[in-house]
């Protein structure tokens, strides 16, 4: 299924005219990525800043003349490799980077939307990625592009030439490890998470010199596993994960724990911490592993020096239906009693909103996003801990008659979620969240399941569906300090890919049918819908060149929906997979 491709090199006479057109230029300093969110000529972050609210100040696009976006360029990512293009591109000098689907990397004419280089990763036989064969994006570092394979790798590559500089493995493929997620660059060091929760893999963070890929920490999210620092070239423990093994993983659960860090982070210079959610712990059975399973469906705080955990803060305790606690945490400010809040939030899978105290994962406050919860009853006020509805986990296995199937319960959301991996995005000037929420629930139990390497360790089946009759995705705006909805969009289908906001009072998001849309921020109402031929599930940006704004997106179906979807997924079948970026701005 994937073949070996050669990178594509630039010719000496496009050097020159890289040179000429200012693209070869300054590398990529720690300083340009701390001040990514308000540097309107690039993006050179994830999350546009590393703080992930995707949020921009430019607004010569807004709701009065983003009628007026046309089309500048189509870039097509070619080949038979059209599916499932979550990708959220960068732009530096010129340039824009892109990952694509099966671990591939392209360079990109920013003015002109012609192909400079390709990458393609020589992928092995036997991958096993969970949900589709997509990446999330790139990193950029000095003269690096940097990225993680589906065979749990890293590799940096010349910006100029796609050529390898460097290239780590990370971990064992064949363990059910990958890497999807697009890594980030802080104070010199690629910090990347990893995946493979499905195939009870232990979860880790690691840490490598962005210049030469050498591994600095690693950091486990399985409760009960050491985590190391590297000094000198000499490996040195740096203290069990949090706390001792089978703590809260009675027995000997804690081995093949889960809770991988598969999303990727965030990070917030104002109290220098990383912000890493975990995934589900393995299997999905919860009778088979007891206890709360450190640190499992979690927002864990890491120093990015030394890879401690400062804090975590756990959404769904013993997480008996896939519930994860994989979305990003974003840094916000907010005024309160004449005092500013340094807050941080995040949209669960498990239908709650969470704003915490990002300098020590303290909960404030907590509310449903999503119209249907039936796990819980709501959160302690205190800790934010859920209230469980006991009768609406998943049955244990071992008390049917035949030991084979545990009592099925209806749940919502769904595990594939209130919101899944598709970041949100928060507006300074509105204060609001827009969130990519999804209406569905699903019946699930559970099986009898034992751990082996690289096969699934899920121990639990399941059937979706829609929570209603006419819509599943919903774009909400939230205000994070009061819990309400000021207003929501509703689509079809699932939405699955992130947001952007901008100054301009807009909101830009994509549809599975294909739409790229432009939202009032403020009122919801629709200023910009592009048909793209394919399924969004790509991030939009936007940034200023040559004086003018342009805005980016991936088009593409792919992704979890269509292969872990069941009725939803099959409503939506007849969507035409796809691999492009289209590029918009304003007439001259």
């Amino acid at each position: 299924m994937i073949k070996m491709t050669k990178t594509k090199v630039l010719s000496l006479s496009m050097m020159v005219s890289l040179a000429i057109s200012g693209m070869a230029n300054a590398n990529v300093t720690n300083k340009d990525i701390l001040n990514d969110q308000m540097t309107t000529e690039d993006v050179v972050s994830y999350g546009l800043g590393l703080k992930g609210q995707r949020y921009s100040p430019l607004k010569k696009i807004n709701t009065d003349t983003v009628k007026d976006m046309r089309t500048a360029w189509v870039f097509s990512l070619g080949g038979e490799k059209q599916r499932g293009q979550e990708s959220q591109p960068l732009v530096k000098d010129g340039v824009m980077y892109i990952s694509g689907s099966y671990s591939r990397v392209f360079a990109i004419d920013a003015r002109t939307g012609d192909e400079l280089w390709q990458y393609d990763a020589r992928l092995p036989d036997g991958i096993m990625p969970c949900c589709d064969v997509i990446n999330r994006g790139v990193a950029l570092y000095g003269d690096l592009v940097i990225f993680g394979t589906l065979d749990a790798k890293l590799v940096a590559l010349h910006k100029d030439t796609g050529k390898v500089v460097w290239k780590k493995k990370v971990e064992d493929y064949k363990a059910g490890y990958s890497i999807t997620a697009a890594p980030m660059v802080v104070k010199g060091k690629v910090i990347t998470g990893v995946a493979g929760g499905e195939f009870g893999v232990v979860g880790k963070v690691r840490a490598y010199d962005a210049k030469n890929g050498d591994i600095i920490w690693e950091r486990p999210t399985v409760e009960g596993h050491m985590g190391y620092i590297w000094k000198n070239g000499k490996k040195t423990e740096n203290g069990i994960s949090g706390g001792k093994a089978g703590q809260t993983w009675p027995g000997d659960s804690w081995k093949h724990g889960g809770a991988a860090p598969w999303n990727g982070g965030t990070y917030d210079a104002d109290v220098d911490l990383l912000f890493f959610g975990t995934s589900n712990p393995a299997p999905w059975n919860s009778h088979l592993r007891l206890g709360d399973n450190y640190f499992s469906a979690s927002r864990v705080a890491i120093d990015p020096d030394t890879g401690k955990i400062a804090w975590h803060f756990q959404t769904t305790p013993n997480d008996g239906w896939d519930y994860d606690g994989i979305s990003e945490l974003i840094s916000f400010d907010y005024k309160q009693n004449g005092k500013t809040v340094k807050a941080a939030a995040t949209a669960d899978k498990n239908g709650f909103f969470y704003v915490l105290n990002r300098k020590n994962g303290d909960f404030i406050r907590g509310f449903p996003f999503v119209d249907k919860i039936t796990w819980a009853s709501g959160l302690d006020k205190k800790t934010g801990s859920p209230i469980y509805i006991d009768e609406n986990r998943p049955g244990d296995p071992a008390d049917s008659k035949d030991g084979k199937k545990g009592t099925a319960v209806l749940a919502a959301p769904s595990f594939l979620g209130g919101k899944n991996w598709m970041p949100m995005a928060y507006n300074k000037d509105t204060e609001l969240f827009y969130v990519p929420a999804n209406e569905m629930e699903m019946d699930i139990w559970n099986e009898p399941g034992s751990y082996k390497k690289g096969a699934a360790y899920m121990a639990a089946g399941f059937t979706l569906k829609p929570i209603h009759d006419d819509y599943v995705g919903v774009l909400k705006a939230m205000d994070p300090k009061t819990g309400k909805e000021i207003w929501r969009y509703k689509n079809s289908a699932p939405l699955w890919g992130g947001v952007l906001t901008t100054a301009g009072n807009l909101v830009f998001f994509g549809t599975p049918e294909g739409y790229l849309l432009g939202l009032n921020a403020k009122s919801g109402e629709v200023e910009f819908k592009f048909n793209t031929g394919s399924g969004v599930i790509g991030s939009p940006v936007t940034w200023e060149m040559d004086g003018e704004q342009y805005v980016s997106v991936l088009s593409g179906w792919g992704g979890a929906v269509p292969l872990w979807g069941g009725i939803v997924g099959k409503n939506i079948k007849h969507l035409n997979q796809g691999g492009s970026v289209f590029t918009f701005k304003l007439p001259k």
